[in-house]
């Protein structure tokens, strides 16, 4: 399958404004709140928003299968041993959603071989897209009339061990986490929710993001494309790069640390 990942751009980031849209319905809107299986909560823009991003892969790339989240607690999966598949998270930071916080996002990854090599991020609160083609860059913009407008390109920072900025989840702090943290007792601590975290690390605002807790593969893909395309790193603790497809039954991810600087030594990981 040869893809031109440039031409993708533009369709991509029309199909995350559109299903941003949808998102933002229903934040605006008297919503209910259900509970999946695993008991995370869901709500009626995680299912909208995902209706509108699969019918438009369907149409951009109808040879790519895609996996999304709402679709997987479902029990819908489709065969992606050919390895290139899109990962999508409609509403990653559900938990913010809910509680009418602004940072939530919706999350369209491409998947080769394990690696995400293109990825597109929207915070519709935010009015802030994220997107990246890992060896051709990252960029930043916002929506104006529907568009994509603003556009600037963006790359990651060098560590500085005396000003260093560490993002940590908003909704998901762990002993584990706070232990790791202390080896950085003068870092400035920023808690934001879902994967903006990691675009924190690509547009040069934060250096660190470890997490030393519980996500799945479409909570990470798109923005981990992004932080590739800019210039960082996503590594499990053993050193070696983050990888997808690694339990079609549960799509987990183990634990991993996000560097904006692939040079700057830090404590490894433990657990």
């Amino acid at each position: 399958m040869s893809l031109k990942l440039e031409a993708l751009v533009t369709p991509l980031l029309e199909t995350v404004i559109k299903a941003g849209e949808v998102v933002m319905e229903v934040y605006h809107s008297d919503f209910e709140v259900f509970g999946k299986d695993d008991k995370s909560p869901v709500t009626e823009a995680d299912r909208r928003g995902e209706a509108v991003i699969e019918a438009a892969l369907k149409l951009i790339t109808p040879d790519i299968p895609i996996v999304g989240e709402e679709a997987k607690s479902e029990g819908k999966c489709p065969d992606i041993s050919g390895g290139t598949f899109w990962l999508v998270d409609p509403l990653d930071g559900t938990k913010e959603f809910i509680k009418k916080g602004s940072d939530f996002t919706v999350n369209i990854g491409l998947i080769k071989d394990g690696t995400p090599i293109m990825g597109v991020v929207y915070a519709p609160a935010m009015n802030k897209l994220y997107w990246g083609v890992v060896g051709d860059g990252a960029w930043t913009g916002e929506v104006v009339d529907g568009k994509a407008a603003n556009i600037t390109p963006t790359t990651t920072r060098k560590a500085d061990k005396d000003n260093l900025v560490i993002v940590a989840s908003k909704s998901h702090r762990s002993p584990e986490l706070e232990d790791y943290l202390s080896n950085f007792p003068g870092a400035e601590n920023v808690s934001i929710g879902s994967s903006l975290k990691l675009c924190l690390l690509a547009t040069g605002e934060a250096d660190l993001y470890p997490r030393l807790g519980p996500t799945c593969e479409w909570d990470t893909a798109a923005a981990h494309a992004v932080l590739l395309a800019a210039g960082g790193t996503v590594e499990v603790k053993d050193g070696k790069p983050l990888t997808y497809a690694k339990d079609l039954k549960t799509f987990l991810n183990p634990w991993f640390l996000c560097r904006a600087d692939a040079d700057f030594d830090v404590p490894a990981l433990e657990g």
